[in-house]
């Protein structure tokens, strides 16, 4: 089992910034990819980012690149997620998610934190 705890959102201007955290703990070397998704009210869940504990994979979906950027602390298991120029139409909620493979579809990973929410004002 793995365990996230994600922290940092909240309240935001539009073309404000926000870093989220997401801590893992357990056997972590269970979920080599580390990704956040989000959901925003009456939306499916999306892809944001992802990247690997172990190696350089770094990915964006294109409506964040540019103004997102996922990082690691591999030290401290943890992943983030710097947000910058934020949009309304970013708001959401925000979930950091582990899986043993890659890929953008929020089906493949078996560990996902509670959620944390990004709200942008315009």
């Amino acid at each position: 089992q793995v365990q996230l705890v994600e922290s940092g959102g909240g309240l935001v201007q539009a073309g404000g910034s926000l870093r989220l955290s997401c801590a893992a703990s357990g056997r972590t070397n269970s979920g080599a990819v580390m990704t956040w998704f989000r959901q925003a009210p009456g939306k499916e869940r999306e892809f944001v980012a992802g990247l690997i504990w172990t190696g350089t994979w770094i990915y964006y979906t294109d409506s964040v690149k540019g103004r997102f950027t996922i990082s690691k602390d591999n030290a401290k298991n943890t992943v983030y997620l710097q947000m910058n120029s934020l949009k309304p139409e970013d708001t959401a909620v925000y979930y950091c998610a582990a899986g043993a493979e890659i890929s953008i579809s929020s089906t493949v990973y078996a560990y996902w934190g509670q959620g944390t929410q990004v709200t942008v004002s315009s």
